[in-house]
């Protein structure tokens, strides 16, 4: 059966990449609505990206009212602010949030009525030209035609999606990551190493992701524990960035399943970042659902080299889990409980959580089937 691969119009890769982008971004408009945050500000990362702009004639006016995980609401003062400003594209600077607002602030320009409209339903339409740099190493929104916004008045995280959402030109410089501190490193690495892995185990993967997948797996294991533990080892940082960008090419074919599915409604219900919410449930989830493609499991200890050509693939899968904690552990990841999560809390939305994420569909892409059942055995397995 075919597939679809789709990618970024244009993606500047590499070493210097802001700096190279000039001919890919000088083209799209004559003033840009530059999409951040006060951090990113803050960083003097956005001084350096209206450095070149002003280098290159192109006017801006910068939006930097995005602060954690986006909301419907960012995003309408969003659109009014770019409606006010006279621009005619935009630039999402920073972490996936920025990225992700972009995203959803250029589509509501366009789009009528409230974006918790679209949930469910293909965003299509002639959206301004958008460019995406992303300042961490793991969301992979920059490559993505989704974007995640929280819709404050139910709740929910909307997860909303359609090709006219993949920028015109995504610029990866992995020296805009270095500044990451150890928490952020940490968040997004792991983030990517789920896009990389759910993309792997998903009903949709293809020969083209399933190459993007390994690669990003093993680049992910080798060089994460080095970027966490020093923020300025510039090759780790590099393979991070390219590790991100494959994840993210992944996820954009070959979708997400549980993880992604049981991590939305923890972050949405008790404000936990999404990379550190991935985190915590990958290795129960992935334990659980091993049994259903024992040899794509397998095919990732491989990669990572926890496993040999010659190891039976269900002692193979253990491996890979075995590594996978150990990963976590390396990075410090935090129980629901250390984050200060209290059980009965968790435990009284725990219903509305597994119904949130089979609503999501994403647990739907898993290889093995799975119920809401199945998700409240594994919410209840993480305390």
């Amino acid at each position: 059966m075919a597939t679809q691969f789709t990618l970024p119009g244009r993606t500047v890769l590499g070493a210097d990449a802001l700096a190279g982008s000039e001919h890919a971004i000088k083209g799209l408009g004559k003033k840009a609505f530059i999409v951040t945050g006060k951090i990113v500000t803050k960083m003097g990362t956005v001084s350096k990206l209206t450095g070149y702009l002003e280098r290159w004639n192109i006017d801006y006016t910068v939006f930097n009212e995005i602060a954690g995980e986006p909301t419907d609401e960012m995003i309408l003062a969003g659109v009014k602010a770019y409606e006010e400003s006279g621009c005619d594209f935009l630039i999402g600077i920073g972490g996936g949030s920025p990225l992700d607002s972009a995203k959803a602030i250029g589509a509501m320009t366009t789009l009528e009525g409230s974006i918790a409209d679209y949930m469910g339903v293909e965003l299509t339409g002639d959206f301004p030209p958008l460019v995406l740099i992303p300042t961490t190493a793991g969301t992979g929104s920059e490559t993505t035609k989704f974007t995640v916004i929280t819709d404050t008045k139910k709740g929910v995280k909307m997860l909303l999606k359609g090709d006219d959402l993949l920028p015109e030109v995504a610029v990866i410089d992995p020296e805009l990551t270095v500044t990451a501190p150890k928490s952020i490193t940490a968040a997004t690495g792991m983030d990517a190493l789920t896009h990389a892995v759910e993309s792997y185990i998903s009903k949709k993967a293809n020969v083209l992701t399933d190459l993007y997948a390994l690669s990003a797996i093993k680049r992910i294991f080798q060089y994460l524990p080095l970027a966490y533990a020093d923020g300025t080892d510039r090759k780790a940082r590099e393979e991070m960035s390219i590790a991100a960008f494959e994840a993210g090419v992944c996820i954009n074919n070959a979708s997400v399943t549980l993880v992604h599915g049981m991590s939305r409604p923890i972050g949405a219900l008790f404000h936990v970042p999404h990379g550190i919410s991935n985190a915590m449930l990958i290795t129960e989830c992935l334990s659980y659902v091993a049994d259903g493609c024992y040899g794509r499991f397998a095919d990732m200890a491989r990669a990572i080299g926890a496993a040999t050509e010659e190891t039976e693939e269900k002692e193979a899968s253990e491996a890979f889990l075995k590594a996978l904690k150990s990963l976590c552990s390396q990075c410090e990841i935090p129980t629901l409980e250390e984050y200060g999560i209290q059980k009965e809390e968790f435990e009284r939305v725990s219903q509305k959580m597994a119904e949130d994420a089979m609503a999501s569909g994403s647990p739907s892409n898993t290889r093995k089937e799975i119920s809401k059942e199945d998700l409240l055995k594994i919410y209840s397995r993480l305390f």
